[in-house]
């Protein structure tokens, strides 16, 4: 088993607190996010913006692997993940992570590439993680 950890810290109430956030590996330390970069559009980090870079590496590992297993080696996967949270009740819930990918990938057909995608979106960890509809638009370059 593979364990990663991440923490958080936070100061203060919802809208006029503020946080750090921060990854075992050091790849952010102390990133602050706060109310206003998650509800407000101001820049910063938060939570829904870095799960969305979590599945779109997810996915695009899952999917050269997935290529792999039929011999054929991507020389460029770009994926960009939107993750979209809606009300939920009282609060809210993310709803949907939308995948955008394009790939170039020598030697493979528009229709193994295909299957290989929907498998890596239905397959990546990331995926399997999310209670949400996971959505993709994926390109063959």
């Amino acid at each position: 088993m593979i364990t990663k950890a991440g923490s958080a810290k936070w100061m203060g109430g919802l809208k006029d607190g503020k946080g750090t956030v921060s990854t075992e590996s050091t790849a952010l330390k102390d990133q602050p996010y706060g109310f206003n970069t998650r509800f407000e559009g101001q820049a910063g980090t938060n939570p829904e913006e870095l799960i969305a870079a979590a599945h779109a590496s997810c996915f695009s590992m899952a999917l050269s692997m997935i290529l792999g297993q039929s011999d054929l080696t991507p020389e460029e996967i770009s994926t960009t993940a939107k993750v979209s949270m809606d009300k939920d009740g009282e609060g809210f819930a993310v709803k949907k992570s939308h995948l955008t990918v394009a790939a170039k990938v020598p030697g493979a057909s528009e229709e193994d590439f295909m299957k290989a995608a929907e498998a890596a979106k239905a397959g990546c960890p990331i995926s399997k993680l999310l209670n949400c509809e996971i959505t993709m638009q994926a390109t063959l370059a």
